[in-house]
């Protein structure tokens, strides 16, 4: 997997001061995308350890609050191995702080068993993350009140509460239409 960028420091991507992670590689190539040079597999660097190291370094000062991880696309299967053990590493040492995952695709679509991005890595990332912002990027849908989403249409999944009830639950203090 290739990193695009990491933000520190960033508002914009959840609640708080965040590390913000953008992986390399998108096949969903969503009409106006802010950042359609991660659509490149290749684009970036490599993602290392020395890399994931400096990090969560900076991740664990007490001014963060959590981790996102966005792209690209995270649940390309090509990525899925890396997202993975990723989140489970925040989740093993730094189980204060919240992750967030961006993504394009569908929850309970396409990452659910038999769906187009479904992997044997899917669930273990989803059962790391507490948050998952779910649902192309539509430009026509469009919505610059929208709080942690660009269009009308992709919604910002509770993932404890999703997986324990079986069907996505909304992350009602941020989704609302």
């Amino acid at each position: 997997m290739n990193i695009g960028q990491i933000f520190y420091a960033d508002s914009a991507n959840g609640p708080g001061m965040r590390v913000s992670v953008f992986v390399s590689g998108c096949t969903n190539h969503c009409p106006g995308c802010f950042q359609p040079e991660t659509w490149d597999f290749s684009y970036g660097v490599p993602y290392t350890e020395e890399t994931e190291d400096k990090f969560l370094a900076e991740l664990a000062k007490p001014y963060y609050h959590g981790l996102t991880v966005l792209g690209g696309e995270p649940f390309e299967k090509e990525n899925q191995p890396a997202v993975s053990a990723l989140v489970r590493r925040v989740r093993e040492t730094l189980p204060e702080k919240t992750i967030w995952i961006y993504t394009g695709f569908t929850y309970d679509r396409d990452l659910v068993p038999s769906g187009c991005r479904y992997t044997s890595c899917t669930d273990q990332i989803l059962d790391a993350i507490d948050v998952l912002v779910d649902g192309r990027y539509m430009k026509e849908l469009k919505d610059l009140s929208l709080v942690f989403r660009g269009s009308k249409n992709q919604r910002i999944l509770d993932m404890k509460w999703t997986r324990k009830q079986g069907q996505a639950v909304f992350c009602k203090q941020y989704h609302k239409t």
